[in-house]
């Protein structure tokens, strides 16, 4: 029986990976070690053989003893503990939700409906580090999976609709409350038939810009607001978050001898959970539009064309519709007025899931041999 251990599991993604193992019965004929970077010794989780102590998440000695890693504790703790452990002789697999490991030579970003070739071939030659990926790209690959298996995309632009969720749990509270803020501002107003808008708007303008209004977290109203900035600048102009569109996108695909261009703007809105992208592709040559409907809709279980209609658009195609599932929908697919070689599409997804738990859990489905 394989003994893996977990860190990380009360964070937002490891809860979101602790729920679906339970749902998939993942538990099962594995032995469960859970470690803990604050409270060794409590009561740890009842996953089905009842609750054990907590472990030292920095106990190298502890952790060796384990045959799998899996960690969603955050890149701080990986880059910590991981080249500790691999220079105490640890020869097991390490699967981490973080960043930290992603671009590192002998690692392997994991997303298996897209690249379970290349993760077949890394097993193979003896790679032990496989890291989940960035949210927006893991949830955008799976919505146009098709279109690259095909070859067909020549370029593309992600620009991006990124939810509250993506930054933290502290972020979600912080945008809850300045929701709360707003609407005790302006409930009066907005319940008032006879009250002037313009006043509405007034209090709610003073509110957003006020040394009072909560921002600690995001440094910026989010609530009735946007920023256009996500993770830190680089010297070209482009965040890092706008970077890893390109960077990883090729590395998932095994495309970095060759890579595909991938730019776009990263831009933070006020949903609670689930990112959204506009996206716009030119591709290779003039693809007729049922073709590329049929690429998107058979290259996996999870991504499904909505038709570019109102009301299905309105009713399925939301961070609102998708939380909590593992749908990808796809819809506003069109050809565009740039010419017949260009498409644009809007895609929107669960990062908690495609975009962060789920592909960590079925890597350590893939390792215990059960997918």
């Amino acid at each position: 029986m394989k003994k893996v251990g977990f860190i990380g599991w009360r964070g937002m993604v490891g809860s979101v990976l602790l729920e679906r193992m339970r749902a998939e019965g993942d538990f099962a004929g594995i032995e469960s070690v859970f470690f803990t970077t604050s409270q060794a010794g409590q009561p740890g989780p009842d996953v089905g053989a009842g609750s054990a102590p907590l472990q030292d998440a920095t106990d190298v000695e502890a952790l060796a003893g384990m045959d799998i890693v899996v960690t969603c504790q955050g890149g701080d703790y990986t880059r910590e503990v991981h080249p500790k452990l691999r220079a105490h002789g640890w020869n097991g697999s390490w699967v981490d939700a973080a960043s930290a490991l992603r671009m590192e030579e002998d690692s392997i970003i994991v997303l298996d409906p897209v690249n379970r070739t290349l993760i077949d071939r890394a097993l193979e030659s003896g790679v032990k580090d496989f890291i989940g990926g960035n949210c927006t790209v893991s949830l955008m690959l799976m919505g146009l999976q098709g279109l690259f298996d095909q070859g067909w995309v020549e370029w593309m632009t992600a620009m991006t609709y990124q939810s509250a969720s993506g930054a933290g749990a502290r972020n979600m509270k912080e945008l809850v409350s300045q929701m709360a803020a707003l609407g005790e501002i302006g409930a009066g107003l907005a319940a008032d038939p006879s009250s002037a808008v313009l006043e509405l708007d007034r209090k709610i303008g003073d509110a957003l810009l006020s040394a009072e209004f909560p921002t600690e977290q995001f440094g910026a109203p989010l609530a009735a607001n946007l920023i256009p900035w996500i993770d830190k600048g680089m010297a070209d102009g482009r965040t890092k978050e706008e970077w890893k569109g390109a960077a990883e996108t090729n590395k998932v695909l095994g495309l970095e001898a060759s890579p595909i261009p991938v730019d776009g703007q990263c831009v933070r809105v006020g949903a609670m959970r689930c990112h959204s992208q506009a996206l716009t592709l030119k591709l290779k040559q003039d693809i007729p539009l049922a073709d590329i409907e049929s690429a998107i809709t058979e290259a996996n279980d999870w991504s499904r064309l909505v038709p570019n209609e109102e009301e299905v658009t309105l009713r399925t195609l939301t961070p609102a519709a998708v939380n909590g599932t593992l749908d990808i929908p796809v819809g506003r697919l069109r050809k565009m007025v740039l010419g017949p070689d260009f498409v644009t599409c809007f895609t929107v997804g669960d990062q908690l899931l495609w975009g962060a738990a789920e592909p960590v859990r079925r890597m350590l489905a893939i390792l215990l041999g059960r997918l």
